[in-house]
């Protein structure tokens, strides 16, 4: 798998767990973006894998969420 693949991978599960938690919680992606003081079309991108949040967007994402990081990231290798 090259590494452009592999980014893509990532940034794709990634985008999945925050999209599934949010649903699971009942969160809108406004109310995520208002809670994590980022744009809605900013979540919207990070959920569609078409932008990778900083470590510091992940943090205000999972606090928003009531996640670890970890959680996040889980089954991204």
């Amino acid at each position: 798998m090259s590494q452009a693949e592999n980014k893509e991978l990532i940034l794709k599960n990634l985008g999945n767990n925050i999209k599934k938690i949010r649903q699971k919680n009942g969160i809108s992606q406004e109310e995520l973006a208002f809670r994590t003081n980022s744009a809605r079309n900013f979540i919207g991108c990070i959920e569609r894998a078409e932008k990778a949040p900083t470590i510091i967007t992940l943090c205000r994402i999972a606090l928003a969420l009531n996640v670890k990081v970890s959680t996040l990231v889980k089954n991204i290798d």
